[in-house]
């Protein structure tokens, strides 16, 4: 208690005066995010500091599940035909109180409409600021999806589909469909500051910000209007801490209370320290090499298959994960509905790869390993792996160079189709759902965003459209497993692992639960 009363103490100094005996909680978050627009992004980080702490959404996964649950739509119903989706809204939800924004009125329809009509309507003024660039919104076909929303009463919107969707529901649990004030944001517009929309956030979440110094810290105080009622936690911190290392040194000292990403080779040994609890899950993930296919010569399946089986998988589950993950050969996680385990992987074969190379008329290749600067659920230490790639290819006679950049540098240039070389990225779950990897990651209307392959291959995406509308899972299923066999066979991606998700807490914290889809979230968490 002492030591979490001094990291209460610590946290007060760096950003400013709490009360004496206020409850903060600090959390040693490994990278800074990308804005705080839930709907601009796909990355973990950057939806643990906005859309899990500041917002809702109108359903949510029950905490630890892949269940969907009410959240601010108290139910809902899905007309016969699957083409309308009506949702009933609660009367009690209110957007947040700040030093920038005192909302009129409670949230109803209207923010709703307004939350989806930014990513859809090219004439709404916040859709033309962000240039349409939603990329969960566009990847997962949302625009094509929507007909229209209609707003049936205050507290009542039906979504009007062009075709029946097996996971929309479970779709619009996801962070990007987290619902904004219709009235904040035309306050902005009017005072033409429409950008401080991704710098100031209003939500109706747990907690409300406070504000966010760049690359160290962000501060949040729990919502004293928050429908669910107030938090336990008074007030949350968020100490961006990159290296592993050090947050668990901060985790120690007790100037942290929860940390994510451990080092592999650290976890044993907090395992047997009393004062931390250690949480352990098997990740809904998956960690990638992807290679840009609209680039010679990794526009040719053969030469990406060649490359993968010159890369020795199992050699960086034992020197990165460290016996926390295993090799990957789906792009799904073995847990996952419709995984197909009759998959043969690409065998580890450098003599069978350099001829390969050769018969494709591929010599002396140049080419950039892309290794991203933080550590993900997925990849402990992306470095390391590109370290090990490129000593891999240079025995088949590939030049491989390793280039990174800032994280969300890194993310967005890794989007762009004209992108040399391969990259190292990955992907936590979102909603359970098979499409979620699939569609979003390789579907054709992913190019250019989060499909970082820039793969589209019609025999492909034709199955994964066709999966969306059908009702049976085990059709679905199908379907998905005829997905993975072209996967394999045209090989965008070399799959590499899913990891074992570890998530390192002082004892002092209850009411934490590891989240399977690998967000971080505060709501219910207390301090003893």
């Amino acid at each position: 208690m002492k030591k979490t009363l001094l990291a209460a103490g610590i946290a007060a100094m760096m950003l400013g005066a709490t009360p004496v005996m206020a409850k903060t909680l600090v959390y040693c978050s490994e990278g800074s995010p990308e804005g705080f627009d839930p709907s601009l992004y796909t990355a973990g980080t950057t939806f643990d500091a906005s859309s899990k702490t500041i917002y809702n959404r109108l359903v949510q996964f029950k905490p630890g599940t892949t269940e969907v649950e009410p959240a601010i739509a108290e139910s809902w119903d899905v007309s016969d035909d699957g083409l309308e989706v009506t949702f009933h809204l609660r009367d009690d939800v209110k957007f947040q109180t700040t030093d920038y924004f005192t909302p009129s009125r409670m949230l109803d329809a209207d923010d709703v409409i307004w939350t989806f009509e930014r990513q859809m309507d090219e004439n709404n003024p916040y859709y033309k600021l962000a240039n349409g660039s939603f990329e969960y919104f566009n990847s997962m076909s949302m625009g094509e999806l929507i007909k229209s929303i209609d707003k049936v009463d205050d507290h009542t919107v039906k979504f009007v589909l062009t075709q029946p969707n097996a996971p929309f529901v479970a779709n619009l649990a996801m962070d990007f469909a987290s619902i904004h004030s219709q009235e904040y944001e035309q306050q902005l517009l009017d005072e033409g500051k429409p950008e401080l929309a991704n710098q100031q956030p209003i939500g109706t979440g747990p907690f409300q910000f406070v504000n966010y110094r760049e690359d160290a810290a962000i501060r949040y105080q729990a919502n004293p209007d928050y429908f669910r009622g107030k938090q336990p936690i008074d007030n949350l911190v968020f100490a961006i801490t990159s290296d592993a290392q050090v947050r668990y040194q901060k985790l120690m000292a007790g100037e942290c209370q929860v940390m994510p990403f451990p080092n592999p080779s650290d976890v044993e040994e907090m395992q047997q320290n009393d004062d931390i609890n250690v949480l352990e899950e098997a990740g809904l993930n998956v960690a990638y090499l992807a290679y840009n296919t609209q680039m010679a010569p990794f526009d040719k399946p053969e030469v990406r298959k060649a490359l993968n089986m010159a890369i020795n998988k199992q050699a960086i589950i034992d020197a990165v994960f460290q016996g926390a993950g295993q090799v990957a050969k789906n792009p799904i996680p073995p847990s996952m509905w419709g995984y197909n385990d009759a998959i043969q992987d690409d065998q580890y074969d450098p003599d069978k790869a350099k001829q390969m190379l050769e018969d494709a008329g591929v010599e002396n290749l140049k080419m950039n390993i892309w290794a991203m600067p933080v550590q993900r659920p997925y990849m402990p230490n992306a470095r390391r792996t590109a370290e090990l790639m490129q000593s891999d290819l240079s025995k088949v006679g590939v030049d491989a160079q390793i280039v990174t950049y800032e994280w969300g540098e890194y993310l967005k240039r890794s989007s762009d189709t004209k992108r040399d070389g391969a990259v190292i990225l990955g992907w936590t779950g979102d909603n359970g759902d098979p499409d979620n990897f699939l569609g979003v990651l390789l579907g054709c209307d992913g190019v250019g965003g989060a499909n970082r392959s820039q793969w589209c291959y019609k025999p492909f995406d034709d199955l994964i459209q066709k999966a969306r509308t059908l009702d049976s899972q085990e059709e679905r299923a199908k379907l998905y497993e005829q997905a993975q066999e072209i996967f394999k066979e045209q090989a965008p991606w070399d799959t590499l692992a899913h990891s074992t998700v570890f998530m390192p807490l002082r004892k002092e914290v209850t009411g934490y639960k590891i989240d399977p889809l690998g967000g971080h979230s505060f709501e219910g968490v207390d301090i003893e």
